[in-house]
């Protein structure tokens, strides 16, 4: 795994405005990393939950590796995969890692988180956050609601800059994903403004 910020549009977003990255609903990849192993999925229900220290939930079936890996490390990276990567978000959500590195299967780059060294994805995404699982939010259902405070988090200033999204044609590689179920997905975009009376 390589630093983050190779491509030189990612920039540190500030955690009072991390909960922005995911307030809007999108498609993530979740990264986990424990005792040499590594995986990545994708996940449809994720959102913020407080500002201040920033918090997201996100939910993860108690049958994947991930979630494995999250319980043993401690941590979880969250991806805002654009547009771009739709095959790819499909196919890291509808494969196990168990057995094989869905990283090296697909040929992923990633990058290594600067607080918790989680794997974090630049390339065709929007932003990442590096997360610290809250343990004492565990729940014991068929599917989990993780709770994690964000420690570090980055965007592509390309469509988020000054703690706001900005789609435009000019970016729509990077509009973030929506999943409406049986590999079928809408793109963010068509932007409005809104105005005050």
């Amino acid at each position: 795994m390589t630093t983050p910020n190779q491509s030189g549009h990612f920039h540190p977003v500030a955690l009072e405005h991390a909960s922005r990255l995911i307030n809007h609903g999108p498609t993530v990849l979740i990264t986990a990393a424990h005792g040499g192993r590594r995986n990545i999925m994708a996940a449809a229900w994720s959102m913020p939950v407080e500002f201040t220290p920033p918090r997201i939930a996100v939910v993860i079936d108690k049958s994947t590796y991930t979630r494995e890996l999250i319980t043993q490390s401690g941590s979880f990276g969250l991806i805002v995969p654009g547009a771009a990567l739709m095959d790819l978000t499909y196919a890291v959500g509808s494969e196990t890692g168990r057995d094989e590195d869905k990283f090296a299967r697909h040929g992923i780059s990633a990058g290594v988180g600067p607080v918790l060294g989680l794997p974090v994805l630049e390339q065709g995404c929007a932003a990442w956050l590096e997360c610290r699982w809250l343990k004492e939010t565990r729940s014991e259902e068929a599917y989990d609601t993780f709770f994690g405070e964000v420690v570090a988090a980055a965007a592509d200033r390309r469509i988020f800059a000054n703690g706001h999204w900005s789609f435009t044609d000019a970016n729509a590689e990077l509009h973030t994903l929506h999943h409406l179920g049986a590999g079928k997905f809408v793109v963010a975009g068509n932007q409005r403004q809104a105005h005050l009376p």
